[in-house]
């Protein structure tokens, strides 16, 4: 969870200032907060998150509690692959994220039909990883998504308008999910190398080879 930090500083027999943060991890916030506190310099504080609610320490400090064995820190690698001549899609997500002190991975891939070219396979992808996001738990923050296909994450960013019927249904349902489960998306376009995992995935579905497993990792380490 990543909070904007708003405070007043009180210098000895000096006027008071207000300053601003960056945005920082909601953790991070605390642990300089109670640092200000024990300075005897903080005159007040409050915490403003991605969807522009405000927190007070005490509120902020009971919401990290709650949610600390949810789902955080997520990144989703997608991408998807198409055979014209047969109009089927192959569709590969990795899913990496923290829960509790935990690291994991989840993996998966699905072969379709009746599809009409790659980009549609991509918007397929980037839908089921959203689904899998649902089903794991993943709501209420930011989450980046990593894919080779400048069409899909800049036509949802809305740096790219969006023509096609077919790709602005896949759009509508990505956008209705996303606004669901109140998921902020930062596309970050990788190279065709760099998403090797995701491609790797569903090149196995167009071979008719399912995947689907989700297993602790070390560290936060992504491919």
């Amino acid at each position: 969870m990543k909070v904007i930090m708003q405070w007043t500083y009180q210098a000895s027999k000096k006027p008071s200032a207000d300053f601003v943060s960056d945005w920082l991890d909601a953790g991070t916030a605390l642990v300089i907060t109670e640092d200000l506190e024990k300075a005897g310099r903080l005159k007040e504080v409050e915490f403003k998150d991605e969807f522009d609610t405000t927190w007070t320490k005490k509120e902020l400090k009971k919401l990290l509690t709650e949610i600390e064995e949810e789902p955080q820190d997520v990144t989703v690698f997608f991408d998807g692959g198409f055979q014209k001549d047969e109009k089927v899609a192959g569709i590969g997500v990795a899913i990496y994220y923290r829960q509790g002190k935990k690291f994991l991975r989840l993996r998966t891939n699905v072969k379709l039909e009746q599809f009409e070219s790659n980009n549609e396979a991509e918007y397929a992808a980037f839908h089921e990883a959203v689904r899998q996001m649902d089903e794991l738990g993943i709501h209420h923050q930011s989450c980046v998504f990593k894919g080779d296909s400048l069409v899909v994450l800049n036509q949802l960013s809305g740096e790219w308008p969006c023509m096609e019927e077919n790709l602005n249904k896949w759009l509508d349902r990505i956008e209705a999910k996303l606004d669901k489960l109140k998921i902020i998306p930062v596309c970050k376009p990788i190279s065709r190398k760099e998403n090797q995992e995701a491609d790797r995935l569903a090149t196995l579905a167009l071979q008719g080879k399912d995947i689907f497993s989700k297993i602790e990792i070390a560290g936060s380490k992504e491919p």
